[in-house]
């Protein structure tokens, strides 16, 4: 170690001589790498009867690439894996209005606390879950003051089913 006075230190360079690099913007059409792998997006539409219920539909071949490293940490098999878009604001401010979702359809076990895709009564929902005795859950959006939390069976005809774990989501603010 070099001994100095006090402020012996080299100088950063002058402001005037820092460039901004001109952003790039990259297109998603080109092959995949081998790293990758696209996972179908879903949306979800309300039916024409007007009922409230809904069904999932495939966006004509759209998808969404993911890192097959990522999706490992996760815990993901990307055969199981699909992605979707949240809608509402039960779950703000973690997960906005119209956010890109990626749900896990092997992960349907539930691990207090993290937020599940839902389809309940045929409605599509993104709730937190916790585990209850006697095979129930409780339903908890992070919006509670609009959203109250839910005391639901996992059992039955009414109760909903767990369609995966969201283990993705995407805001833009």
């Amino acid at each position: 170690m070099r001994e100095g006075k006090m402020g012996d230190y080299p100088k950063a360079p002058p402001k005037d001589d820092f460039e901004w690099a001109e952003p790039k913007i990259v297109e998603d059409e080109g092959p995949l790498r081998p790293d990758e792998v696209e996972l179908p997006f879903y949306r979800e539409v309300e039916m024409a009867a007007g009922d409230g219920r809904t069904q999932v539909v495939e966006n004509h071949g759209a998808s969404m690439r993911f890192s097959l490293a990522k999706l490992s940490r996760a815990g993901v098999q990307p055969h199981l894996a699909a992605c979707a878009t949240a809608s509402g604001t039960s779950m703000e401010p973690t997960i906005l209005d119209g956010s890109p979702i990626g749900i896990d359809k092997g992960a349907r076990h539930v691990v207090d606390g993290k937020i599940y895709a839902l389809d309940h009564g045929g409605m599509l929902r993104i709730k937190r879950l916790y585990k209850l005795p006697l095979g129930r859950v409780r339903l908890v959006s992070d919006n509670a003051d609009e959203y109250p939390e839910e005391v639901c069976g996992l059992m039955g005809p009414d109760a909903p089913k767990i369609i995966g774990r969201v283990f993705w989501w995407e805001n833009f603010d």
